[in-house]
């Protein structure tokens, strides 16, 4: 595999960061300074109608669904020209990614024209109902009920830590639709709207910078069965397909690289470019960050080429966490107690590189899979 950029990707990264620089002057986002607010979900809806108008929201989407027909690769860099500079898309980064993907393969047509249209125009916030209080990142042990009354469904159950839920008009729904079948099987997925009766958000506190989660519990929500996407009790082969797209849509690796070479910068000015423990650190951050990267462009070349998603994003994923948690390391040896400074680009790696491994399935979820996808090892106990 070659990782040259050709001609037409460089323009490509060019005219983006020409037009992000302008569009976010004057704006200090970082990811962990206020998801879930107000403020920040209408910040985001204004950047992304404004990318939407230029078909760089959806751009590797095919025209015909509101995308600009681009290739996987310059999705991969709209994504890290975004991270790096704090992901102004918020919460709309799952519609692109995945959320309208999923929708695309394996809607019908009426969800198709309605929701991608949406999506697109940057319109739209979702949230995703997939972790429970018992289940957490093992989706298969899900509790929640949907069971069929007529052309309907009635959904008894709960979710925790959905971001956004206090925002999202609709929700990419997982319920058990088979109590009776085996843990990967009877599962459905839902394209549910937030406002049905019976459903009811609360914030919990946050607990890692400002990040804003909620609970979600549900009682006899009744949702017609034309939300249903896909067929009922074959949601987990969408599933897998999802978060694969999920685990490199978000280059975590991006914006650790750019919060890098900031903490390089100040050590510079330092004069500690020749202290061993400094240069030490951020080595290994840098030698983490690449490693994050090299591994997504594995991933994102299999999508160039059709194939389905290997195990590949799983190491993907893992090696993201690894980068996070490498240049925190690296500003705690250069800012030493400063790094906790209120407001500071590195309190704000800190914060990420605390949650790295939990978002997306747990850090040690990811190692589980590599074992058994790619090492063919025997599953643990």
């Amino acid at each position: 595999m070659e990782f040259t950029w050709t001609t037409e990707d460089e323009a490509f990264r060019k005219a983006l960061a020409e037009f992000l620089d302008e569009e976010m002057a004057g704006l200090d986002l970082r990811p962990g300074g206020g998801p879930g607010a107000d403020d920040h979900v209408e910040l985001s809806k204004r950047f992304t109608r404004v990318m939407a108008e230029r078909r760089w929201l959806t751009p590797n989407w095919p025209s015909e669904y509101g995308g600009g027909d681009a290739t996987a690769w310059q999705h991969i860099i709209m994504s890290e020209e975004l991270w790096k500079r704090g992901e102004p898309r918020g919460p709309q980064y799952m519609n692109v990614n995945w959320i309208g993907p999923a929708i695309m393969a394996f809607g019908t047509e009426e969800q198709k024209a309605y929701h991608l249209s949406r999506i697109s125009a940057g319109d739209v916030i979702w949230c995703q109902g997939f972790s429970e209080p018992e289940a957490g990142t093992d989706l298969a042990g899900l509790k929640t009920t949907a069971v069929r009354d007529g052309d309907h469904f009635v959904i008894n159950g709960q979710k925790i830590w959905t971001s956004y839920a206090n925002n999202a008009e609709f929700s990419f729904f997982l319920a058990r639709t088979d109590p009776t079948a085996e843990r990967h099987d009877g599962i459905s997925i839902f394209l549910m709207p937030m406002d049905l009766p019976g459903i009811e958000v609360r914030d919990i506190p946050a607990f890692v910078g400002q990040h804003i989660f909620h609970e979600v519990f549900l009682s006899d929500v009744r949702i017609p069965a034309s939300a249903l996407l896909g067929e009922e009790n074959r949601g987990w082969p969408i599933i897998r397909d999802v978060l694969a797209h999920e685990r490199v849509g978000a280059p975590k690796y991006a914006r650790a690289t750019y919060v890098l070479d900031r903490v390089a910068e100040t050590a510079e000015a330092q004069g500690r470019l020749d202290d061993p423990q400094v240069l030490q650190a951020l080595g290994t951050g840098l030698a983490a960050c690449e490693a994050a990267r090299l591994l997504a462009y594995t991933s994102i070349d299999e999508r160039a080429k059709g194939m389905r998603p290997s195990g590949i994003a799983y190491a993907a994923r893992a090696a993201m966490v690894q980068a996070d948690r490498a240049v925190a390391t690296a500003a705690q040896v250069v800012l030493g107690a400063d790094v906790l400074a209120h407001d500071a680009l590195a309190t704000d790696q800190m914060f990420t590189a605390f949650t790295a491994g939990v978002a997306t399935g747990t850090y040690e979820v990811q190692l589980e899979l590599i074992s058994r996808l790619i090492l063919k090892l025997p599953r643990t106990k």
